[in-house]
């Protein structure tokens, strides 16, 4: 959808407010009011056929009746009259409507019906809908108050968003107190078009918004919001506040995995991977979004405590400790230049304690040295209340040494009432954020720092499999075909298990037997102790009625015990079919026990959970969930979440585990997971470990048919196979062509080590050494429903190396996008770049996108005549230093008539 309609929405010159009246009390009222008193000086019109002037302003009887251009409607009439309000909006070609109006999908099936006819209208003249059920927006850079808040915000750097009007009422009342300003407003409703996804892409894209703050009751278009959210996190924190942590929503399952993995940690599962901080409480969002609109991201953890009372530093040391933190070490240096400031009794350690008669010289001093101490990487100031030193001049002192800010965060706690309110005023028009108790503080700090954390993550590379993954995907949709015929359900332990050995997952070899001298016969074969587990599509728990016997050795207690798991199977499932029993080797001297499964969930479609296994897996509920797809970094990350990764890791006499095996296994899941949609549970447990071996004793799997095809059904865009093909060089030397991963950065930084600087200076347009590790990330760790790269790859020796690199770098909306090419020196003038942008736009293409650009050196020669060949305009920049090569891929007005001949 396009982003050009949503500047219309955010940046208006005119706007319509459909429903505008003098009547006090009301909603078209206050939408009045707020349109016209404020800083916003484009055109309003008021429109209201029952009105024919409102103050000095002639009043509009429709949409229609306006001559002059709309850019925007505002519109607060009954919901039933909002599709004609909109089709009148698509013939004026308004750009975007905020609907204010309730009565949608809360009220059921009439209002959905009502939501349906909007979207209808709408999308006639691609009208932009905010809405309906909402409180309007307000952008700070028009002055535009297109809602009916009762004042406008202080302006500001945050975007603020929410599902809930009254949230957006408490945040900006709280607003004022604490000097936080924003630059945008939105009250989303119920979000039938513009949602979280889309602002969040606009906002992110905002040089002038340092932050996103969200209220969140439940998302949609789970896809667009983590793919927006993945890309906007890597260069400003995304904050949400998500209702609703209570297991109320959890549905029943037929699995461990579907009983383990709740709705509300899925949702922590995904902000996670997006690198979103959750808060739990709407202080908490508050106090982040102080902390984040006034001070710079927090480097490392390392907080100094500075304080004139000894019980609030402990308290604020113990806050610390409770998140995992300890409060900084401070140096012999540091010691000895506070020993010449403090009094000789003071603690000598962090927290600082300057003691109850700290003079306001000596408040100057400390908090000087902490601004040099190399150690320091965050300041918590606490000032306690006493009658020798006014807390109003103490923080008059502290702005001013402060100055024009420091390098680190400054975090400031004035404790009391009456007193400490001046004194917080003081230091939050300085940009200061104070807090009214160490925790509060504490957590703030904590959030932070996770989102710094959160940065380092993202940044990090996953390291290379060192073998390549088969699969066999054929063999796999033979094992589910005949059951999802039937109409899906519980697959055997035969079918479940040979389904994983498609994949790779090691099992423990079973045999399905169908008497008691079949399960003899089979079990001398296996010749030791065998496990005995009833064989039927209709009981999921089997240990539960004593369908699972261990340990069995010799004829006779093998015969025995298929009797008993058959009549006791009979006897609790009476209508059942039961097929026999499996045996399998009995698995002796485990060291550890696993769960891996994974279950759909109907937002977040695949969720894969790992966790400690065996018959304890769902007392103990040690797991951790992820999103696929997985790499190995993914795979050890979902790990360490977990308890049981702590033993894993090796514990006293226990050897570490196998981690690159289960990383492995992890990733075949994925995979399994990706191709297979109608896989609606998956239960492996346990897996068992033994030395560096891992397998499958048990496996569960129920599938279900489904219209949806891979990999749509995922929530974050998969490895495209599909566009990997093969090449062959002007001169007859073969390479593959295939997008970017990110386990390429190694390649990728050895394909610039090879680089000329004259090669470096065209793909760059400036004459730089090294790639820097943070663009290493942002060049491999793509979002591929968002960009795409491709590189050219040569074989040699079983090693990859890349020849060159194609990136599409796509704006928000997705209608344009920006081209990057760069080949290998000893690789150029061989048809390799001119491969690599025919697939680019073929992408391009494929996607529905207008028009693909670049900039291009006038000494690039090569470069230039590529674009020629390939139908680009060719027009020089307004300063002549670089060209602008564009090319139409769909649309009206296309500008590459004339062949592509440059413009000069």
């Amino acid at each position: 959808m396009s982003m050009v309609n949503l500047d219309r929405v955010f940046r208006p010159t005119s706007v319509a407010l459909v429903g505008a009246t003098d009547r006090e009390g009301t909603i078209g009222h206050a939408l009045w009011r707020n349109l016209t008193t404020g800083r916003f000086k484009g055109r309003v019109y008021p429109v209201n056929p029952h009105r024919k002037a409102l103050g000095k302003a002639v009043v509009y009887p429709s949409i229609s009746a306006i001559e002059a251009p709309l850019d925007l409607a505002v519109i607060a009439t009954p919901i039933n009259t909002v599709p004609e309000v909109l089709a009148a909006c698509a013939q004026k070609q308004v750009g975007g409507a905020i609907v204010i109006s309730a009565g949608g999908k809360e009220i059921g099936k009439e209002g959905i019906r009502s939501e349906k006819e909007i979207q209808k209208a709408a999308a006639k003249g691609k009208i932009r809908i905010v809405g309906p059920n909402c409180m309007g927006i307000i952008a700070a850079e028009p002055g535009l108050n297109a809602s009916f808040a009762e004042e406008m915000p202080l302006p500001g750097r945050i975007a603020f968003l929410s599902q809930s009007g009254a949230i957006c009422s408490a945040i900006l009342d709280l607003s004022f107190e604490e000097s936080i300003g924003f630059r945008y407003f939105v009250s989303v409703g119920s979000m039938l078009d513009v949602d979280f996804g889309d602002l969040i892409n606009y906002f992110g894209h905002d040089p002038e918004v340092s932050s996103i703050l969200l209220y969140i009751e439940q998302l949609s278009r789970v896809r667009k919001f983590l793919s927006a959210a993945r890309t906007v996190t890597r260069f400003k924190p995304i904050i949400v506040l998500k209702s609703g942590r209570s297991p109320a929503g959890a549905k029943a399952a037929s699995s461990h995995t579907g009983a383990l993995a709740g709705e509300d940690a899925i949702y922590d599962a995904a902000f996670e991977r997006a690198g979103i901080i959750r808060v739990d409480t709407i202080q908490e969002l508050f106090d982040c979004a102080e902390l984040v609109a006034k001070q710079t991201p927090a480097k490392g953890s390392s907080l100094a405590i500075l304080t004139n009372g000894g019980g609030p530093g402990v308290m604020a040391a113990d806050a610390l400790a409770t998140s995992g933190l300890v409060p900084a070490q401070l140096e012999s240096s540091t010691i000895q230049q506070l020993n010449g400031v403090l009094p000789s009794y003071w603690s000598r350690g962090n927290p600082i304690d300057m003691l109850g008669d700290a003079t306001i010289e000596r408040w100057r001093k400390v908090v000087g040295i902490m601004l040099e101490a190399r150690e320091i990487q965050a300041l918590l100031i606490i000032f306690v209340p006493q009658a020798l030193t006014p807390g109003t001049e103490v923080a008059r002192a502290l702005v001013e040494r402060l100055g024009a800010g420091p390098h680190y965060p400054v975090l400031g706690v004035w404790m009391g009432g009456k007193s400490a309110r001046e004194p917080r005023q003081l230091l939050n028009r300085a940009g200061i954020p104070t807090y009214d108790t160490p925790e509060r503080a504490v957590r703030a700090f904590v959030h932070l720092r996770r989102y710094a954390r959160e940065l380092e993550l993202l940044g990090e590379v996953p390291p290379r499999l060192e073998t390549t993954l088969l699969f066999d995907r054929n063999k796999a949709r033979d094992i589910l075909t005949p059951v999802l015929e039937k109409g899906g359900g519980l697959l055997t332990e035969m079918e479940s298990k040979a389904l994983l050995c498609a994949y790779g997952i090691p099992v423990n070899p079973t045999r399905a037997v169908a008497s008691a001298e079949a399960a003899v016969s089979a079990a001398r074969e296996m010749r030791g102790p065998v496990v005995m587990k009833v064989l039927s599509r209709q009981i999921t728990h089997k240990s539960d009625i004593g369908g699972v016997l261990l340990n069995l050795e010799g004829d006779r207690a093998v015969a025995s015990a298929f009797q008993k798991i058959i009549q006791g199977a009979r006897q609790h499932f009476p209508e059942a079919e039961i097929d026999g029993a499996t045996l399998q080797p009995m698995i002796l001297g485990g060291e550890h026990e696993l769960i891996v499964g994974a279950k759909q969930d109907t937002e977040f479609g695949p969720v894969i959970l790992f966790g400690m296994g065996g018959v304890m897996t769902e007392i103990f509920k040690d797991r951790a969930l992820g999103l696929p797809p997985l790499n190995r970094l993914l795979a050890r990350r979902l790990m360490e979440k977990t308890l049981c990764y702590q033993v894993l890791k090796g514990f006293r006499n226990r050897e570490a585990a196998n981690m690159p095996l289960l990383e492995e296994i992890l990733i075949r899941l994925s995979q399994l997971l990706t191709d297979l949609p109608e896989v609606w549970e998956l239960d492996i447990n346990p897996l068992i470990l033994r030395g560096k071996e891992a397998v499958a004793v048990d496996a569960r799997v129920v599938v279900t048919p489904t219209a949806v095809k891979a990999p749509s059904h995922l929530v974050i865009s998969p490895y495209p196979e599909q566009y990997e093909s093969d090449a062959v060089t002007r001169d007859g030397r073969p390479y593959g062509i295939r997008p970017i991963k990110p386990e390429d950065a190694s390649l990728l930084i050895q394909l610039f080590s090879t680089l000329s600087r004259k090669s470096v200076y065209y793909r760059f347009l400036s004459p730089l050494k090294a790639l820097p590790p943070q663009m290493v990330s942002l060049f491999t760790q793509i979002d591929y429903d968002r960009d795409m790269a491709l590189v050219a790859v040569e074989h040699r020796d079983g090693e990859e190396r890349l020849l060159g690199v194609a990136r599409l770098m796509v704006e928000p909306g997705g209608e344009r996008g920006e081209f990057a090419v760069v080949i290998g020196d000893s690789w150029q003038g061989l048809g390799i770049g001119a491969r690599l942008m025919e697939d680019l736009l073929a992408i391009g293409k494929e996607r529905g996108m207008e028009e693909i650009w670049g900039l291009v050196l006038p000494e690039n020669k090569t470069m230039l005549n590529l674009a020629q060949k390939l139908g680009f305009s060719i027009r020089p920049s307004e300063d002549r230093r670089v060209y602008r090569v564009a090319l139409r891929l769909s649309g009206q007005g296309d500008d590459n008539q004339g062949g592509g001949q440059a413009t000069k």
